[in-house]
């Protein structure tokens, strides 16, 4: 019997990390819901909250990117977090129909997405 070895493209290497991602990002915006109805904290609080999800985020699947590709990891990390970036402000239109948010707000995150996703697939 014939094996065959079917490797993994690499857009299936982003699209598996995205899900990673994207996961990681639902169970701990759940976890911030559960703890901004018990806790009632201020919106300051909230958006520190919200970017450390973004980061926290893009670092899982940087690490799963980096395991996947094993080789320039560092520029899967980052086309990992452009890419979750870009689904985000996706997601952000489709709902609201305008972009939120002023162009430094944009930059920041753009700027940490691309990082984390950097910097897990770099100590993955």
């Amino acid at each position: 019997m014939e094996k065959k070895i079917r490797k993994d493209t690499k857009i299936m290497w982003v699209l598996k990390s995205l899900l990673v991602s994207y996961a990681v990002t639902g169970l701990l915006l759940a976890l911030l819901a559960a703890a901004l109805y018990r806790l009632e904290l201020n919106e300051g609080s909230v958006t520190a909250a919200v970017i450390a999800v973004y980061v926290i985020s893009t670092l899982a699947g940087g690490i799963v990117i980096g395991k996947l590709a094993k080789t320039r990891r560092f520029l899967w990390g980052i086309i990992l977090g452009i890419c979750y970036f870009a689904l985000l402000l996706l997601i952000t239109f489709g709902v609201y129909h305008t972009m939120n948010g002023d162009g430094i707000h944009l930059m920041t995150s753009f700027i940490l997405c691309t990082c984390g996703g950097m910097i897990g697939a770099m100590i993955s």
